[in-house]
């Protein structure tokens, strides 16, 4: 899928999303998402929404309404359309299309910045030094090419198998919501619903996280750990080792939550990856 030299042609890019989101889309929709012609999640993922977001964007600055978004579009998208990742080396304090890109691509990686805003803050910044880390590069916090390469590999996979903690429907899964991208599954579980181990592992920490609320954090083989956020009540101190099944709280809705629910996390030596290639 090349971005061809009259522009990215949105319908084009729309048969291979189906085998993976495109961080080019994601860019588009990012600033497509600013200027208030997209409602929609920023999936990377081509669509009836997205190019309907492009042909209001032509028609209201007068452009041909053809759904691609060439040179003239991105140039009326101002500082959100351009410059294309690789064009510069990305670092903390820049903005446009390539940090939209690379921030879409970093969450994919297992390493989430905050919104979808293609500006390059001190989210960006922590979450960019934290991948380099985890991928073996020397962390100088530029995204250049070695960078661009290495998150552009497939996400990371839990090398583990587990269990659900709570039996209880999936809300939100792994992947794109809204403008922003969440790290793990949502468990419907009611409030007061026990939450048990996924694993055999070691409790590595069991407090108070703004965002996560009451939060309990497991170890397990192979620099693989298990998070559960928003509990009501938390059961286990930290460097108690439990078995699979053992009782770490009960369901809540502490922290950034608007509802009882588990969300409940596998990382990969810190890089979020989806919990169902783990169950």
């Amino acid at each position: 899928m090349a971005v061809l030299a009259a522009g990215l042609a949105v319908a084009a890019l729309a048969a291979p999303a189906a085998k993976g989101a495109d961080a080019r889309v994601a860019a588009l929709q990012v600033a497509l998402y600013a200027r208030g012609y997209y409602g929609a999640t920023v999936d990377g993922v081509s669509g009836p929404a997205t190019v309907a977001a492009v042909r209001r964007l032509q028609a209201r600055k007068r452009l041909a309404v053809d759904g691609i978004a060439g040179p003239a579009t991105r140039r009326a998208l101002g500082w959100r359309g351009r410059p294309r990742l690789g064009a510069r080396p990305v670092r903390a304090g820049l903005k446009g299309w390539d940090v939209a890109e690379l921030q879409f691509m970093l969450a994919r990686a297992g390493f989430a910045s905050g919104p979808f805003d293609g500006e390059a803050g001190p989210r960006f910044a922590a979450a960019l030094q934290r991948f380099q880390v985890w991928a073996g590069i020397a962390p100088d916090d530029v995204a250049g090419p070695l960078t661009v390469a290495r998150v552009r590999r497939p996400p990371p996979r839990s090398p583990l198998r587990f269990r659900l903690p709570v039996g209880a429907p999936i809300g939100d899964g792994f992947g794109p919501r809204g403008n922003r991208f969440h790290t793990g599954l949502d468990l419907l579980a009611g409030a007061g619903a026990p939450v048990g181990a996924a694993g055999a592992g070691c409790v590595s920490y069991a407090g108070w996280d703004d965002g996560y609320g009451r939060l309990v954090v497991l170890n397990h083989r192979l620099g693989v750990t298990t998070w559960y956020a928003h509990l009501s009540r938390i059961d286990v101190q930290p460097g108690a080792c439990v078995a699979a099944g053992a009782r770490l709280g009960l369901v809540g809705a502490t922290g950034r939550a608007t509802g009882p629910h588990l969300h409940f996390e596998v990382r990969v030596r810190d890089a979020a990856t989806d919990p169902r290639f783990a169950l």
